[in-house]
């Protein structure tokens, strides 16, 4: 999404599209599960869990919290992740509406 078209957009879609793309790619994916599964803020054990070297981590990491997914805490030298349960709720309430949506139309288009 080009950085001058966003203004033709609402916040709430911008929002959307952002944590959207944001997940676009499996590696996010991957430490959005791993986060989940462990679900407690972790510090270092990320890199360990992915087949990936620590800086690719750092820009996944990195991309994950810009977009609001996940927080991180400065503890010291290191930076420990957690999901940011807002996020998810935009998303699910997002994704819910769709589906009510859908399910109301009910239609055989396509």
């Amino acid at each position: 999404m080009g950085a001058t078209k966003t203004e033709h957009f609402t916040d709430k879609q911008n929002a959307i599209a952002t944590l959207a793309k944001a997940l676009g790619h499996p590696a996010r994916v991957a430490i959005m599960e791993y986060l989940m599964k462990v679900d407690t803020c972790i510090c270092g054990d990320i890199v360990n869990e992915l087949p990936l070297a620590q800086p690719t981590v750092s820009q996944h990491l990195k991309e994950l919290k810009n977009a609001g997914l996940i927080k991180g805490d400065i503890e010291g030298n290191t930076i420990c992740y957690c999901i940011d349960e807002r996020a998810i709720d935009k998303l699910q309430s997002y994704f819910a509406n769709i589906s009510t949506k859908l399910e109301k139309k009910k239609s055989n288009c396509c």
